[in-house]
């Protein structure tokens, strides 16, 4: 059955601020300030039964899962191997937030996130193929093998990047969602980003606009726990995220990233009440999803800041084990099934890997394409 998910408790509304601002002043009542709604999605006990899902529905996702985690683990070794240059950012542990985000969303709402972006691509619907040509820089890449690793970018599947400008891309997933309103086409934005990056000041900025004008749009950071290779509790002074919606007055979700159904549960909730399905008003929410990166910030990190028990402990949360046990224990598939699906996904990135081989690498000529609308200027 559904669980429903708990509501930490806020002051009772309050008037309006310059109303309570100015009975403060004529010493009539004491200032209180409003503290937004913040809904928690963990262990809501949800089924696949409760959430509408068929049981079809739960082996596509595993599979899609599965198959960012093996795609990614013959990425690392083709990069050990040379053939991939530049950085490579694995998303190995946060699989869930990936798929159980996209499927809980609608095919047209925009998405956008930073380097760590795999996963969400392959969630999306972009082929094995197309991602690895592009990490091994050839033209029949995602990107046309200008982008590489940390530029993923797919415009027929509504995935625009790939962001290697750390918060870069908040203000601009801020935007689609605002031309979502604009337009009014029931659009809602998803903007991903890590915890290092809601430091930076674009992300106050985009929240502001965002909040001001009411956009549809999710602003999520993916807290892995570790921003680079410094924890969120040596690096904040306060290390619950969640609170960042406060200073907006932004409605604002706690997630839990390990939990396939959990993140599909949240998302499918806090998407349809941000593009205005629930009160008729378009809205933004501040999200945090919290989730753990079994691999290093990028293939260069050596991992010291954490130990191996720990790294032990976490393996218990994985969400790939976690679903294979859970279509187990409700006989939506055998073992053996499941070994099937597995094997036939090392057989695609496989197959993907001989595909990004045999691809060419980019022509000189097309260097200034897709740069411009238009002509490509005269360049002397």
């Amino acid at each position: 059955m559904a669980g429903t998910p708990t509501k930490k408790k806020a002051p009772a509304k309050k008037a309006p601020a310059r109303k309570r601002a100015a009975s403060k002043a004529n010493g009539k009542a004491a200032f209180t300030p409003d503290v937004p709604d913040v809904q928690v999605f963990r262990q809501s006990g949800h089924t696949h039964e409760s959430l509408g899902l068929s049981p079809e529905t739960v082996l596509d996702m595993y599979r899609n899962m599965l198959l960012q985690r093996r795609f990614e683990e013959r990425a690392a070794q083709m990069y050990g191997r040379q053939k991939i240059a530049g950085f490579l950012h694995l998303y190995i542990g946060q699989e869930a937030v990936s798929t159980g985000a996209i499927w809980a969303i609608r095919d047209t709402d925009p998405i956008i996130t930073a380097y760590r972006d795999h996963g969400l691509a392959l969630a999306r619907g972009m082929g094995a193929n197309e991602g690895m040509a592009e990490l091994f820089g050839k033209i029949d890449g995602c990107s046309r093998g200008k982008g590489g690793s940390m530029h993923f970018f797919d415009v027929s599947r509504h995935f625009y990047g790939g962001h290697g400008i750390v918060g870069g891309q908040i203000p601009v997933g801020v935007g689609m969602g605002f031309a979502s309103k604009y337009k009014e086409d029931g659009g809602c934005s998803l903007t991903f980003f890590g915890d290092g990056a809601i430091n930076q000041g674009a992300f106050h900025e985009a929240a502001n606009l965002a909040a001001l004008y009411d956009v549809p749009a999710l602003i999520i950071v993916e807290n892995n726990a570790y921003a680079m290779g410094t924890s969120v509790e040596r690096s904040r002074g306060d290390a619950q995220l969640y609170k960042q919606g406060y200073p907006y007055g932004m409605k604002t979700a706690v997630i839990d990233g390990m939990d396939l159904f959990e993140v599909y549960g949240a998302f499918q909730q806090i998407a349809d009440d941000a593009r205005g399905e629930t009160d008729g008003q378009t809205k933004p929410y501040f999200v945090e999803v919290q989730t753990y990166r079994y691999r290093g910030h990028s293939m260069s990190d050596p991992q010291k800041y954490r130990t191996k028990e720990e790294m032990e402990a976490k393996k218990n949360e994985d969400p790939i084990v976690r679903t294979r046990l859970y279509v187990l224990e409700n006989d939506l598939a055998t073992d053996e099934a499941l070994d099937q699906i597995d094997e036939a996904v090392k057989a695609d990135v496989m197959a993907s890997v001989e595909f990004a081989e045999n691809s060419p690498l980019p022509d000189v000529s097309t260097m200034y394409e897709d740069v411009f609308v238009g002509d490509v200027p005269h360049v002397k």
